[in-house]
């Protein structure tokens, strides 16, 4: 009896070990082909679980996704002779697992045969164009020229190439020096340039204000003569005026004037004769001379 239940035990064990060795899944990402010795039997894309005889299959499994590969910077010269660091990238997928089987087997090889392929493209298609193609106007179509150069010698591979991309294109270190000295130079003069314009023109709004400022100042003076004018002349005809009304008042008041300018109260020092016409109003109110003394 126990040797019976080892032996189904025993049974029990050798078909799981079977139905593991026979059983495989494929993801949704992934695509698988079934070889049988080394040959190849069945290609599957379906994902699920899938069947193989133990032993004599074996299978290979491959990303269906797009999958990138980065090359080595290298010094591409223009048509026009300049010279540029192109950093660039592809972007690939394997759509016939049976022909990258037998060209590469494996994921790690397509560094070492695409890689060269997209690096000579890159400099084919680079150096038969301009540097202001390849930074600004033609971009976009030379990376397609790339992508269709590559996928036509990578067809044998199974592979083909969605995209080529350049990351950086840079000038050599040498030339970046010079393109910055020159840029910097034409910067400095552009820069002396806009400080003369700017000079310029304040020279020129300083002086329409002078300008400005002196006929504003000469209108003014002119005004001020003119004001000034017309009240001497009022002031003038007041005095006319208050003469011939009474000539002895006025002639009184202009006396008191020159005393109060005359005589300041700050070291006022006048050499002159008391009898002399100046201080006639201090001898009598009616400003008339004194009388001669009589000598006995």
């Amino acid at each position: 009896m126990r040797a019976f239940l080892a032996l189904i035990v025993v049974l029990i064990g050798v078909g799981a070990a079977a139905v593991y060795a026979s059983a495989f899944i494929v993801h949704q990402n992934e695509q698988a082909l079934v070889l049988r010795f080394g040959e190849p039997k069945r290609f599957v894309k379906t994902p699920g679980l899938n069947w193989k005889y133990p032993i004599v299959d074996n299978v290979e499994i491959y990303d269906r996704r797009i999958l990138d590969l980065d090359t080595q910077p290298q010094e591409v010269t223009a048509s026009d002779q300049k010279r540029l660091v192109v950093d660039a990238f592809a972007r690939y997928k394997i759509i016939d697992p049976l022909k990258f089987y037998q060209t590469l087997r494996s994921e790690d090889d397509v560094r070492s045969r695409l890689g060269p392929i997209v690096e000579s493209a890159l400099r084919r298609v680079l150096g038969a164009a301009t540097f202001q193609d390849l930074v600004r106007d033609k971009r976009e179509e030379l990376m397609k020229e790339i992508a269709t150069q590559v996928n036509t010698e990578g067809e044998e591979f199974g592979l083909q190439v969605v995209d080529v991309r350049i990351k950086r294109a840079d000038l050599p270190e040498q030339n970046s020096k010079s393109v910055f000295d020159r840029m910097r130079a034409e910067r400095q003069r552009e820069a002396a340039e806009f400080r003369a314009e700017g000079a310029a023109k304040a020279n020129e709004i300083k002086a329409t204000a002078d300008r400005q400022a002196t006929v504003i100042k000469a209108e003014a003076n002119r005004k001020g003569e003119e004001v000034r004018g017309q009240g001497d002349a009022e002031r003038n005809k007041i005095y006319a005026d208050a003469y011939s009304r009474d000539p002895e008042f006025f002639e009184f008041y202009r006396s008191m004037q020159a005393y109060e300018k005359g005589l300041l109260a700050s070291d006022t020092r006048m050499l002159i004769s008391p009898d002399s016409e100046f201080f006639k109003y201090f001898g009598d109110s009616k400003g008339r001379p004194a009388a001669p003394t009589t000598q006995p």
